[in-house]
């Protein structure tokens, strides 16, 4: 599937979602033994770890059809970016959708510069480049730093070797969006 009908059908299904119209294809015992001997997802999807946005759902999408990695903040770091690299190497996926969300805790902590214990450091530091770009402009800090977030992790994934030669080629597609924890709905915004 390329990139652009990929696209098409995740809007599709987050039009179902928010309507309450899920058609929960790809969500039985049939489909199980369907892809139990190998995978072909059509969207890489890069998300928060918020229990309030599970791409599946929000998405309207079943077993086998999404890739989906999941860390607080939507960060990108050398293991998330080789298991974007694995999915269009070796599954054929040729889109990548960032998705954030409103009030993203983690990037509210590092609005905040709340101190915390253990790893989360690792998670705001990574963050603080994107809040740094917003932090004089005008409105909502937190919801501009949320969308800065987004476009930052796109950035760096557009420019981070080997996906930059395979947008070149064109084998991937790079967008980031921002789920609404209010609606439900998913909008884009690169």
């Amino acid at each position: 599937m390329n990139a652009n009908h990929a696209l098409e059908k995740l809007m599709a299904g987050n039009q179902r979602y928010v309507a309450g119209q899920l058609v929960h294809h790809h969500q039985s015992s049939k489909r199980i033994r369907a892809i139990a001997t190998g995978q072909h997802p059509f969207a890489i999807i890069l998300g928060c770890a918020d229990s309030r946005v599970p791409p599946e759902i929000i998405f309207d999408q079943g077993l086998g059809d999404l890739f989906v990695i999941r860390v607080a903040g939507n960060i990108l770091d050398d293991a998330i970016l080789g298991s974007i690299e694995y999915a269009v190497k070796e599954l054929g996926t040729s889109l990548v959708l960032v998705l954030g969300h409103e009030r993203c805790g983690a990037v509210a902590a590092t609005v905040k510069h709340a101190e915390v214990l253990g790893h989360i450091s690792i998670l705001l530091n990574a963050i603080q480049p994107a809040v740094d770009r917003v932090k004089h402009e005008p409105g909502d800090l937190l919801d501009n730093a949320v969308r800065a977030n987004i476009k930052l992790v796109v950035e760096q994934l557009k420019s981070s070797l080997p996906v930059a030669e395979l947008i070149q080629q064109n084998r991937v597609k790079i967008v980031g969006a921002q789920y609404n924890l209010d609606r439900g709905a998913v909008e884009m915004i690169t």
